[in-house]
């Protein structure tokens, strides 16, 4: 979407009177200024003016993180660029393992930029302004500028990323990481959108290139790249030193109240601060402890010019927040003082709105507010007050409305009207002229608006105002319509490459053999045979048996992925279990493929009802959807009408996310079942669920005749006999219900759609009683697993799936923090939560036990409305107590995963996870996705418990969690695991066991050949090739030292299918390595013979003294057509073995040559073969 530009509404308001008083007061300097009469979108539209018409920084200062963000959404109406929301840190006073950075790189972000800018508009609550910072010009002193040609020393390079708070890791796959590999530095600026790589020649700069973090590769060269620091403090000698002279002097002096135990804990905290000091890089959360690094330290207000502009918003309001904060920390500071948690010289951590008034004192500073009103901190040098009001609102009500545009003209107002899509501000344009107003859409905003003249624009602002001094009027297409659509912020989406299960192969992990089976990864071995050095995966099986597999062969080892972390049975090398378990799977797989076919033949048999083309009111009722629709709803909206207008019954599954905008879809197809006078059905889990969906559609129709009912335990059973009747009868054109609906005294008149969410957890009868109702019927299945692409792309022509893969709607970022469990942590967090009037989900993931953690909650903050649900409690029990939470009879929901699925509670936004170790990252990640549904901060906190010696799973997932929260690493692995649940949903229980007994991959591979083989599409059997060339042919430790990145280029290689693929991997190595060795080199050819080899039928390659042997396949024979080619390209050099077991012989020119003329000896007869 083009956000407007500016000039018109500059022109709009340049002349008015109040607004030249206000730049008359700017230009007098007086100060402060106050400002009355202001409404809504009226603050930023004013602000936004002032900052270009003057050329000057602006601030606007506000009480409330919800209030910052409405405002900054509104700036971005008025203005494209140079607009900040700066986010507050939380001052957390206890010991933290990680935390998510977002709300980190921002403020840097911001800071620096606004450093690099004459004019901006910032907008940020008084409790970002109480932080202490480091100097502006400190930040930018270390802020490094790397150009083409300058000389990096590496060890001086690790040194500075370190300094700068940068995190070395293998691979770079989020801001503030770097990596080095040889000569090749990459790194993630955050204040950048893409990560770079720098290649060094000797310590030269030699290039600098953009990157892709997913596939690694280098984008586009560019001349220069900035860096800026990745934390808030910078610690280089000189502050380390002012820190460890700060905490000695501190512990001579301690306190005379603080004794005993505490007194101890005191010191051993300023022991282990000072060891810390002197020998990392950077602690989680030294920034507690800043004023004991630095001199001097500054208010984010310090960042600003001396000639901003600084605006109150609502000053007695602004005062009160910063008290509120300024006190609630003063009170824990003392508390935790008391008890030798914390050190004295903290008590200045944040600074008081006394000081915050001293700065604004040397500022130019305006006070807002609605309503005149005096204010003691800003006694005003002058009052302007603006004669305005909010837009009038028409409800939808279009007669009214074209009156009053009509009136408008007639009287002289400059009027706007912001329409959120081009659409609908193109249908709204022919709407006026048609009834002679005359409108100008703007597709160019710099534009001169005069009197009686009507522009159409597109934007969005939370309400539209009017100023009377000079009739000028802005008017959303909420107030026109009574609806407005929020623009979805989409990611850009690329296309989706399948996940690399094998990346995050660790010594010890199951691996599949296609044809040996479950054994154990031991690690990559260099053997030296016949002379020459090649690599090979160790993988060791039952009974002490051991596999040394080249790496050329390693296409056919896959990284083993089961049920919910099953240890499989290691199989026995040479046994027959194996051959009989892929046997037996297979089986199973073509009885399923069958059934599946046979399934959709017979529907595409079955005579069903076309439903009509779409009508002019589902174009209006599409047209209320309050969001702008993600790019893959609307495919998924597209595929379900077009089979919904098929005379063939459609079965349809709907896959995405919480949140993706699944509902939405599923209503347009039933608005359009109810447009043809047909019903609708809509079958969930769950009451709840049932209570959910139903206030959905009652909202979602309450403009049109549509009649809507529930029938679920909600309802009395008078009421349920009264539904089942107009059910009957057809007076009901919506029914959502429980398996209630699937009872035998449940009879729809005219049933056209059925909709069912999450059907896997429906039983065995529900099922059955699903089976009788989908018939001749159109159905469509929603689940909110996501589903393995390999999965889905096999299954294509089987069952029509859907699929919604585009994050939903701009969300804040989940504040995520990993830690030790803190009854103080928990309390605050709970306390917190329940203050700004939101809810809080506990998760403890023990049946046994959950009663006592509620008891202790309830203890431990008394303040706090605690409801307990679990997995066995009985169905109505838990309906029960989530109905209440929901209608927010509870602030605290103790927990298991039960909330993992499904429900959307926008209200709870803060989730403390016990035992957070004890879970899968994928567990997490879902449970985590239960908050931040709303445009609220939401807060994760994922506890471990105190002093516990952790197993070393535990630890691995621990790190996972911490790497996870920091950077987003894992994420993928996360949802591997996700996919793997969902494809055991999409198939069922018996084929989940099968895939169990040989891994995910072949599962989908040999389910893949099955369907291609039903279906009569041509499988070729591959012959299985051994390559036994005497050469060097290994990744040098020197070249790739990092394991996990050598298994990544073996499996890349072992792949190569085709020359092009031999480009793309040297061209990736070089980008990403550096020049490629000789071994690699070979490496890279014997993969590429092998690939041509199997497709020519050549099972074995091997050398004589002179020579090298094609051996082809049994069941293969040579073509005499290909024999006479090759007569007459090598004449003597070759020698013709024909009948059984043929093979080709070849003389070649030596050691140096012989790889070389195999590959062009192969080439010749595979482009024989093409032509």
């Amino acid at each position: 979407m083009n956000r407007l530009t500016f000039n018109v509404f500059i022109e709009g308001i340049k002349e008015l009177k109040e607004f030249r008083e206000l730049r008359y007061s700017i230009e007098k300097g007086l100060n402060p200024s106050a400002i009355h009469g202001l409404v809504d979108a009226q603050l930023p539209h004013i602000v936004s003016a002032l900052s270009l018409m003057e050329n000057r920084q602006c601030l606007i200062i506000t009480y409330h993180e919800l209030q910052a963000k409405k405002i900054f959404e509104d700036l971005k109406c008025f203005m494209d660029e140079s607009i900040y929301l700066y986010p507050a840190k939380e001052i957390i006073l206890y010991p933290i393992d990680a935390y998510s950075h977002q709300s980190i790189e921002e403020r840097i972000r911001i800071r620096i930029e606004m450093g690099q800018k004459k004019s901006s508009v910032v907008v940020a609550s008084v409790e970002s302004l109480l932080n202490r910072l480091i100097p502006k010009n400190l930040l930018f002193m270390y802020c490094l500028k790397i150009q083409y040609g300058d000389r990096i020393q590496l060890d001086d390079a690790i040194r500075r990323f370190l300094t700068l708070g940068y995190e070395r890791t293998d691979t770079v796959e989020a801001k503030g990481q770097f990596s080095i590999r040889g000569g090749i530095i990459d790194f993630f600026p955050i204040t950048s959108d893409m990560p770079y790589r720098i290649e060094l020649f000797d310590d030269e700069v030699d290039s600098i290139r953009s990157f892709d973090l997913e596939t690694q590769l280098s984008i586009e060269k560019v001349r220069e790249v900035f860096v800026a620091p990745a934390r808030e403090m910078i610690l280089d000698r000189e502050a380390r030193e002012k820190a460890m002279k700060g905490l000695q002097e501190d512990i001579k002096h301690l306190p005379k109240k603080v004794k005993g135990d505490a007194r101890k804990k005191m010191e051993e905290t300023a022991a282990q601060w000072m060891e810390e000091i002197e020998t990392g890089y950077g602690g989680k959360d030294w920034e507690n402890y800043i004023t004991y690094f630095y001199e001097e330290t500054v208010s984010f207000l310090d960042d600003f010019e001396e000639n901003a502009l600084i605006f109150i918003d609502e000053p007695s309001r602004v005062r009160e927040k910063a008290d509120h904060v300024y006190r609630e920390f003063v009170e824990a500071f003392r508390e935790k003082l008391e008890r030798g948690e914390i050190l004295p010289e903290q008590a200045n951590l944040l600074f008081s709105y006394e000081d915050i008034l001293n700065r604004l004192s040397k500022k130019q500073v305006f006070v807002m507010t609605s309503l005149p009103k005096n204010n003691p901190d800003f006694p005003p040098k002058n009052i302007i007050n603006f004669s305005s009001r909010m837009a009038p609102s028409f409800h939808g009500k279009m007669d009214i409305f074209i009156e009053e545009a009509k009136r408008w003209k007639y009287k002289g107002y400059k009027t706007i009207l912001l329409c959120s899509s081009v659409e609908r501000g193109k249908s709204l344009q022919g709407v006026l002229l048609n009834h002679q107003v005359d409108t100008v859409y703007l597709e160019e905003r710099n534009r001169e608006i005069l009197s009686g003249q009507t522009f159409i624009l597109q934007g969005i602002l939370t309400k539209g105002f009017e100023y009377h001094g000079n009739k000028f009027l802005v008017i959303t297409d909420q107030e026109i319509f009574g609806i407005s659509k929020k623009k979805k912020a989409t990611a850009k989406k690329k296309d989706a490459r399948p996940i690399k299960s094998f990346i995050d192969l660790n010594i010890g992990d199951y691996v599949v053999h296609e044809n040996h089976g479950i054994g154990k990864y031991a690690g990559i071995e260099q053997l030296k045979v016949q002379g020459v050095k090649k690599d090979y995966l160790h993988v060791k099986y039952s009974d002490g048996g051991s596999l040394y597999i080249p790496i050329e062969q390693m296409d056919l080892v896959q990284k083993y992925i089961g049920a919910d972390g099953v240890q499989p049975k290691l199989n026995k090398l040479g046994g027959s279990e194996w051959k009989k378990a892929k046997a037996k799977v297979k089986g199973a797989i073509e009885d399923m493929a069958k059934d599946l076919l046979a399934l959709y033949a017979a529907r595409q048999m079955m005579k069903g009802h076309a439903f009509s083309p779409d009508t002019p009111w589902q174009r209006q009722f599409e047209d209320a959807f309050p969001y702008e629709e993600t790019q893959d709803q609307l495919k998924c909206i597209e595929e379900i009408k077009k089979d919904m207008e098929k005379p063939v019954p459609m079965d349809r599954l709907l896959c995405g996310d919480v949140g993706y905008g699944k509902t939405e879809v599923a209503i347009r197809a039933a608005f359009k079942c109810v447009m043809d006078g047909k019903q609708v059905a809509f079958l969930v889990p769950t009451t709840i669920l049932a209570q959910q969906h139903y206030n959905t559609l009652i909202q979602r129709f309450n403009q049109f005749p549509v009649t809507i009912e529930m029938l679920s335990r909600f309802r009395t059973e008078s009421q349920q006999d009264e539904i089942i009747e107009k059910l009957r009868i057809g007076s009901i054109d919506i029914i959502v219900g429980t398996h209630r609906l699937l009872s035998k005294d449940v009879q729809l008149k005219d049933l056209g759609l059925l909709i069912i969410d999450e059907e896997q957890r429906f039983g065995v009868k529900h099922k059955e009683a699903l089976k009788q109702l989908k018939k001749h019927v159109d159905v469509l299945t929603l689940t909110a697993t996501p589903i393995p692409r390999t999965l889905h792309m096999s299954l294509i022509g089987l069952r029509d799936m859907s699929i919604i893969e585009d994050p939903p709607e701009e969300r804040y970022p989940i504040q995520t923090y990993v830690l030790e469990y803190n009854d103080e942590v928990v309390r605050e967090a709970i306390l917190r939560e329940i203050h700004r009037g939101g809810q809080v989900y506990f998760v403890f993931n023990r049946v046994k036990g959950i009663q006592q953690m509620a008891a202790k909650m309830r203890r431990l903050v008394p303040e706090a409305r605690i409801a307990v649900g679990h997995g066995q409690m009985s169905e109505r029990e838990l309906e029960n107590v989530m109905i209440d939470f929901m209608n927010g009879e509870f602030d605290v929901l103790v927990c298991t995963t039960i909330i993992e699925t499904g429900l959307d509670i926008s209200n709870v936004n803060t989730i403390i996870v016990y035992d957070a170790d004890k879970m899968g990252l994928s567990q997490l990640y879902q449970l985590r996705g239960r908050v931040g549904r709303t445009n609220r901060l939401a807060y994760a906190y994922l506890t471990y418990q105190k002093d516990k010696v952790l197993t070393e799973v535990a630890e691995k997932r621990l790190k996972a969690i911490k790497e996870f929260t920091e950077f987003g690493s894992g994420f993928k692995i996360a949802m591997r695991d996700l996919e793997i649940r969902g494809a055991g949903n999409l198939i069922g229980a018996e084929q989940h066991g099968h895939m169990a007994a040989i891994g995910y991959d072949l599962y989908c591979k040999l389910l893949e050949d099955t369907i291609r083989e039903m279906k009569g599409e041509q499988v070729a059997k591959t012959v299985e090739t051994t390559i036994e060339i005497n050469v060097n042919a290994f990744v040098p430790e020197d070249y790739i030292a990092n394991e996990n990145h050598k298994l990544e280029v073996y499996k890349k290689i072992a792949s190569l299918r085709g020359k092009q693929d031999v480009y793309d991997i040297e061209e990736e190595l070089e980008d990403r390595f550096g020049t490629i060795p000789q071994p690699v080199m070979n490496l890279i050819s014997i993969s590429y013979i092998k690939a041509m080899a199997q497709n020519l039928g050549i099972s074995h390659i091997s050398e004589g003294e002179s020579y090298i042997k094609f051996q082809f396949d049994d069941s293969s024979r040579i073509n005499p057509e290909i024999i006479a080619y090759m007569m007459d390209c090598y004449g003597n050099r070759i020698q013709i073995h024909g009948g059984v077991g043929p093979y080709i012989r070849l003389k070649h020119g030596g050691e140096e040559s012989k790889l070389d003329e195999s590959r062009n000896f192969l080439e010749k007869i595979s482009g024989f073969h093409r032509n």
